[in-house]
């Protein structure tokens, strides 16, 4: 599967890091700051196209600041 190219991440609300599309086992997708965690939800996807819609949409949401931040001892 090739990643994802085109889709521009924003910098890490909580710290200023680097975000980067993430997937899970083949069944879906989700940002996750490199520096400190913080993360999107996660979306789940069936196919190739869907995959795609996917990694678009946790874009979005990273984008958008609807991140989920790590807290003390996380």
């Amino acid at each position: 599967m090739d990643r994802f190219d085109g889709i521009d991440l924003e910098d890490c609300p909580c710290c200023g890091g680097v975000g980067s599309i993430e997937e899970e086992g083949g069944w879906c997708v989700y940002v996750q700051c490199l520096d400190c965690g913080a993360h999107t939800a996660e979306f789940a996807y069936k196919n190739e196209a869907e995959r795609l819609e996917a990694a678009r949409k946790v874009a979005a949401n990273w984008n958008l600041r609807k991140v989920i931040a790590p807290g003390p001892g996380e």
